[in-house]
């Protein structure tokens, strides 16, 4: 198989499941949102796979994935701070440098790279709330090596 994507969202769902608190709950971290889910909450998902640095001896691939941290308030009594506090827990455990990428060596492949490309941030107002998203993009540079 030539495909890693999967495995690096396994790899940061475990990650991120318990390590990330708000006011002493940990916040539930999603593959798929359950329609009874409350804010704010963290939905990590694959995006896109990419072959690169194509040659004869080696299989090269970026994948991109994305973390969308989500908070709400009542109306506009909230703010931006406690998304930007989330993106920043997350960011200290999935932006690392080599000694701590995921590690896929028991699924034959090796993390070389993980870049942050972008945290985006949006805000969206309903009648009763004001939600604000970030979303961060994460890409990992991965070969394959069995």
């Amino acid at each position: 198989m030539n495909e890693a994507i999967h495995f690096i969202r396994q790899k940061i769902i475990t990650l991120l499941t318990n390590a990330i608190t708000v006011d002493g709950e940990a916040v539930p971290v999603y593959n798929k949102v359950p329609q009874n889910a409350t804010e704010p909450f963290i939905k990590v998902y694959s995006v896109d796979t990419e072959e690169i640095d194509q040659n004869q001896t080696s299989f090269n691939i970026i994948c991109t994935t994305r973390i969308d941290v989500v908070t709400s308030f009542v109306g506009d009594t909230g703010g931006e701070l406690l998304s930007n506090q989330i993106v920043s827990s997350i960011l200290n455990l999935v932006r690392t440098r080599s000694s701590g990428y995921v590690d896929l060596s028991s699924d034959g492949f090796n993390v070389y790279t993980s870049v942050l490309d972008k945290v985006k941030y949006i805000e969206d107002v309903d009648e009763d709330k004001t939600f604000y998203k970030g979303v961060i993009t994460l890409e990992n540079r991965v070969e394959k090596t069995s």
